[in-house]
């Protein structure tokens, strides 16, 4: 990640007037602050930044605008999430696509420490540790059974996941 050259792209929109590189960094080229590098403001989960084009503000997500301006990939129905979890990171080699629930599922695991899998929890026996599953679909919180291995517990959530993205 630390070999990263930077590079600079016009912001798409206010060509002349801001670019963005590829470590999230904003450069103004208006008259009175050509070249000097803008401090992001800090929003309540993300980096923000805030360009201004003929009196009129708009605020956008530093990673949104480093994701659009160095990846030729479409985000429609995806999320822009950062690997390292670092909010204020905004590099393009710290970002990837996630769908909604891969992203939702990133961070609950920094909650529920039970499982490596998504969907899939331990209850800490006496003697054993059993695994259960279970799954959201349209809002509705499916219970899928209980199992003793953490695997066939994923396994079971990995089946339920697939068929009902087939019926849709």
């Amino acid at each position: 990640m630390k070999n990263l050259k930077e590079q600079w792209k016009n912001i798409k929109g206010y060509e002349g007037l801001y670019e963005i590189s590829n470590h999230g960094r904003l450069k103004s080229h208006h008259t009175r602050s050509a070249g000097r590098i803008l401090k992001p403001i800090y929003g309540k989960y993300y980096q923000k930044i805030i360009l201004s084009l003929n009196g009129k503000q708009s605020t956008y997500n530093s990673h949104v605008l480093v994701w659009d301006h160095f990846t030729d990939d479409d985000r429609t129905g995806y999320h822009v999430d950062h690997i390292d979890e670092d909010k204020h990171n905004n590099r393009i080699d710290n970002l990837q696509l996630l769908t909604h629930r891969e992203n939702l599922s990133k961070g609950r695991h920094k909650f529920n420490k039970s499982s490596k899998y998504v969907g899939v929890k331990a209850y800490k026996g006496i003697k054993k540790t059993t695994w259960s599953a279970q799954i959201q679909l349209d809002g509705k919180t499916i219970y899928l059974g209980t199992f003793h291995s953490e695997f066939e517990a994923h396994l079971r959530y990995q089946k339920s996941l697939l068929n009902f993205l087939i019926k849709k």
